[in-house]
């Protein structure tokens, strides 16, 4: 079988569903498949690379940053010169199907073009639901998602891979797509990339020796902005006084920053800006506890991968955010009941103060990763799909 994989977020360029795209593409080309990846440009990385088991394209692209964006750089490939080069290694590799990461990327809709003149089906992975906490940003997003991504959604008749169950229900209402094309399918970990961390250098190289550690893992953004995380710091601090909260990913919010300075607790962060993927082990190594998703949407890559490493996990999310595996409450996870700044804080108290509970969840966490969203497993669950979408055409 011959697979296109379209991302507009690839490696070297950092994020989840850049990292879960390269994951995929390597597992299927490993199992046998032809994969062909096509994205943008990014740094110096090279623009036409045969060097892995499957061939990089990146397309020429600009990438301003908005604050419709949360401040990302979100990568633009749409031109004349990209449209005809994307039909031309389109048909040069005559994929038997077409798997997009992203919904409103120009590029996914230049390769929805090619797809739907070809008649090749469409597997469309939506991992980010246009929302934001801002209501003049929500209003905007909204008005343009139910209008030009709905309308290029529907026309690409696509099979919907779901990652998880707000974005299920996201996509159904949204776009108005039918439940029997979307599929569910978790993001998939790949559980080696945990193993060895040294922990004991991070904590080191940061200074805080063997002080009880909070590592919040992921870019800062309005989304996971932190804030609820800095206002529990006071609470912590007067049970745990020598405590660390170790934020690592850029920052493209820095309220919690401001923040931490009114309520003097700035002493207690150490921010280290974003750090290569290579390094994220080390940190996990090093961490007591780790939260991030605290605003109740959902339960994130970057969790799921701490769940992966045997790191405790703090969350606001939902038991059932994942159709296909429950987070259990002192099995796999932590559940915070909200995100008030003395809820959260004894959430994390449960850890800090329970070295039996911490190993319980840190051998729950492995087991739930390892018998639910396994790379091997959820590459297995995307090559069905490809196959019953290759059916539908034939």
């Amino acid at each position: 079988m011959r697979v296109a994989v379209v991302n507009a977020f690839f490696p070297p360029r950092a994020g989840g569903s850049a990292h879960l795209s390269e994951a995929l593409a390597r597992h299927v080309a490993e199992a046998g498949h032809e994969v062909l990846v096509i994205t943008a440009t990014f740094g110096d990385a090279p623009v036409d690379d045969r060097s892995g088991p499957y061939r990089v394209v990146r397309l020429r692209s600009f990438a301003p940053e908005t604050r419709l964006a949360f401040n990302y750089d979100i990568p633009f490939t749409a031109s004349p010169g990209n449209a005809r080069r994307v039909f031309r290694l389109l048909d040069e590799f005559a994929p038997d199907v077409v798997h997009e990461h992203g919904q409103f990327f120009d590029l996914s809709w230049l390769t929805t073009l090619w797809a739907r003149s070809r008649r090749v089906p469409i597997v469309l992975s939506v991992h980010t639901r246009l929302i934001s906490p801002s209501a003049a940003h929500g209003a905007v997003m909204a008005a343009g998602d139910l209008s030009v991504v709905r309308a290029v959604t529907r026309a690409a008749r696509p099979w919907v891979v779901a990652v998880d169950g707000p974005v299920h229900e996201y996509v159904a209402r949204r776009y108005g797509l039918p439940e029997s094309r979307i599929v569910d399918i978790p993001v998939g970990i790949e559980t080696d990339r945990f193993a060895g961390g040294d922990g004991a250098a991070v904590r080191a190289r940061l200074g805080i020796g063997e002080r009880p550690m909070i590592l919040s893992l992921g870019h800062v953004i309005p989304l996971r902005d932190r804030l609820a995380l800095v206002d529990a710091v006071p609470h912590l601090l007067a049970r745990v006084p020598d405590l660390a909260v170790v934020v690592v990913g850029h920052v493209y919010d820095d309220r919690f920053l401001q923040r931490a300075r009114a309520l003097g607790v700035e002493g207690a962060l150490v921010v280290t800006g974003g750090v290569p993927k290579h390094e994220v082990p080390d940190y996990a190594a090093a961490a007591d506890v780790e939260a991030h998703d605290l605003q109740g949407i959902g339960f994130g890559t970057a969790s799921l991968e701490m769940l992966a490493a045997g790191v405790p996990v703090v969350t606001t999310a939902e038991p059932d955010n994942y159709p296909t595996a429950r987070l259990v409450d002192g099995e796999s996870v932590v559940l915070a009941r909200s995100d008030q700044p003395a809820v959260l804080a004894e959430a994390f108290l449960r850890v800090l103060t329970d070295p039996e509970l911490g190993a319980r969840l840190s051998e729950g966490g492995r087991a739930l990763i390892r018998d639910h969203f396994s790379m091997d497993a959820v590459a297995e669950q995307h090559v069905a799909l490809y196959r019953r979408a290759q059916a539908e055409v034939v």
